[in-house]
């Protein structure tokens, strides 16, 4: 049946909102009636007003009438309602059905679009019946159909091509959403694949990653059980613990060049969205069981949106926004598996998952690839003490027979080896608790240092570095100290604060003056040029008092000054 532009357009118009929903219920059309609407005419002893006039309803079972009287029961109206929403469904399945159109090669453009919507809503009848598969063919030949209208030739379709092209996508990420988390609910386990890429990345191992695969794997008995455990309470393949193993070697302090910091490797914005907590005193990136519960819910978030577990590791690497715009800009296979999305991802990413998929087969036939692995370490085993004082790790090894190395492997999270000021849970080895406790008041209370501020006016040919060395500090100390963004822009004049400590400033304040003669003794660290700018004078003049040829001056030298 060929349908006229205006019902094109008008049907354009419906899809797109359809399109920007996520639900997918058939309720929220209006066209089938809902519990809510059989209890609203129950009084009345009337169906609803849509489904009165479909005239299947008014003589469907004459044998066996449908009782809607006021003393009718709950289970009787559902039974009602869905025997309706039944009927519904299966009469207009198959009005769309034969109303879809045949595409052959002889279409024009408009012809191709209608039929492509009309494949569309043949997808929609499908979807809401549940049959995931066909709901996927329609789609599939709706976009096959979108494909084959030339742009260039039809530049006033572009549009709407365009917007029915998203529409589909966008049903298809949701259909394959609901796919994997509705029907395969326990997350079935990831796919073991062999292809040229994975075996590229098994030789990789094999050769000039071998021994950091062999530690990394030692490594991981610290910490796996803990995570295997976490993973089966959450639904989540049990393969997903090796994901350390590339992402950080199971080194928990693990930093890349993205910043990405810990066994699970969390940019800074990521660990907050997911509740790793950061502050002056703590990260909790650096603490594997927290650190752990977030990757979880990272993961099962992915999981939710692309129900792919490949495409998942992924989008763990590079970001969901950037796997999903990959998608997007693919012309065709838009989402049938990771492997299509591979030439068109970062190299990084790409490699991420033929390189995990390496690591599997690797841990599964060790000795098939040439690897003796060893034993794994044994896990640390602790126990938590609290405490509502700020104490240093050292000064809690020094009054108990602690290692220090013991607490700052179970600690890892405190960023300056020192509990902060609030109340926090200090983990120690299993069964030294009670010796902590025992010793909590001979421990000292450690409060840091305060800082101290100096004043400096900027002096003709200064820069920020030769402050900073003059004072026995940074560059960043300096321009976070004093607002400055442009590291590299001071004017003369201009009067900065500089922080330091006691210490520091007590030393520069006790700087040696010029001897009673105007002479001045070098320390290590001058040049002629700091020297010139203490005393507010000139290297040439300097240079002039002491016959010096050049600016090379030795620690220890005296060197005139004033006549």
């Amino acid at each position: 049946m060929k349908t006229s532009h205006l019902y094109i357009s008008y049907l354009l118009v419906i899809i797109l909102l359809m399109g920007c929903s996520t639900s997918g219920s058939v309720y929220e059309t209006g066209r089938y009636p809902s519990p809510s609407d059989l209890q609203h005419n129950e009084k009345t002893n009337a169906l609803p007003e849509n489904a009165e006039k479909d005239s299947q309803f008014q003589n469907n079972d004459k044998d066996q009438p449908v009782k809607t009287s006021a003393d009718s029961s709950a289970s009787e109206k559902e039974i009602l309602y869905e025997a309706i929403k039944s009927e519904v469904i299966e009469s207009e399945k198959a009005e769309v059905l034969e109303e879809v159109p045949q595409a052959d090669n002889g279409q024009t453009a408009q012809e191709l679009l209608e039929t492509a919507l009309a494949h569309y809503e043949s997808s929609q009848i499908f979807w809401a019946q549940g049959d995931l598969e066909k709901s996927m063919e329609n789609l599939d030949q709706a976009y096959g159909l979108i494909l084959k209208i030339d742009p260039e030739d039809n530049p006033g379709m572009v549009q709407d091509v365009d917007d029915l092209r998203y529409t589909i996508s966008k049903r298809i990420l949701e259909i394959y959403a609901s796919r994997y988390v509705a029907v395969n609910g326990s997350h079935n386990e990831i796919p073991l694949v062999m292809n040229e890429h994975v075996e590229k990345e098994i030789r990789y191992f094999q050769n000039a990653k071998k021994q950091f695969f062999i530690e990394s794997y030692r490594r991981s008995g610290r910490y796996r059980d803990n995570i295997v455990r976490k993973l089966k309470e959450a639904g989540l393949p049990v393969e997903l613990s090796w994901l350390p193993l590339i992402e950080s070697g199971f080194k928990v302090r693990a930093l890349s060049r993205a910043r990405a910091l810990g066994l699970w490797q969390f940019i800074p914005s990521t660990g907050h969205k997911y509740g790793l907590k950061r502050d002056a005193w703590i990260d909790e990136r650096l603490d594997p069981e927290k650190a752990t519960d977030a990757a979880i819910a990272y993961l099962k978030e992915l999981h939710s949106i692309f129900g792919d577990w490949t495409t998942v590791l992924a989008a763990y690497n590079c970001g969901e926004g950037r796997v999903l715009k990959v998608i997007r800009n693919q012309k065709v296979n838009y989402l049938d598996n990771f492997w299509d999305l591979y030439q068109r991802l970062p190299y990084e990413t790409a490699r991420y998952v033929p390189k995990f998929m390496a690591t599997l087969h690797i841990l599964n036939e060790p000795g098939k690839y040439g690897f003796y692995l060893g034993d794994p370490y044994e896990p640390f085993l602790s126990e938590d003490v609290l405490l509502k004082r700020q104490l240093r790790l050292k000064d809690v090894a020094a009054k108990t027979n602690i290692p220090l190395e013991s607490l700052k492997s179970l600690n890892p999270e405190l960023r300056h080896r020192t509990t902060p000021p609030s109340q926090y849970y200090l983990k120690v080895p299993h069964g030294t608790g009670i010796e902590l406790l025992a010793s909590l008041d001979t421990i000292p209370v450690w409060k840091p240092p305060q800082r101290s501020y100096v004043y400096h006016r900027v002096r003709r040919g200064e820069t920020l570095s030769l402050i900073a060395r003059k004072y026995g500090t940074s560059v960043t100390r300096i321009a976070n100290a004093n607002g400055i963004r442009r590291k590299h822009f001071i004017r003369e004049g201009q009067r900065l604060k500089i922080p330091v400590r006691g210490k520091q400033y007590s030393k520069i304040a006790s700087a040696p003056k010029l001897s009673a003669n105007g002479t001045y003794r070098v320390r290590k660290g001058d040049s002629l040029w700091l020297i010139a700018q203490k005393f507010n004078t000139s290297p040439a003049r300097l240079k002039q008092l002491n016959g010096l040829r050049s600016t090379r001056l030795d620690v220890g030298q005296v060197i005139k000054v004033k006549q």
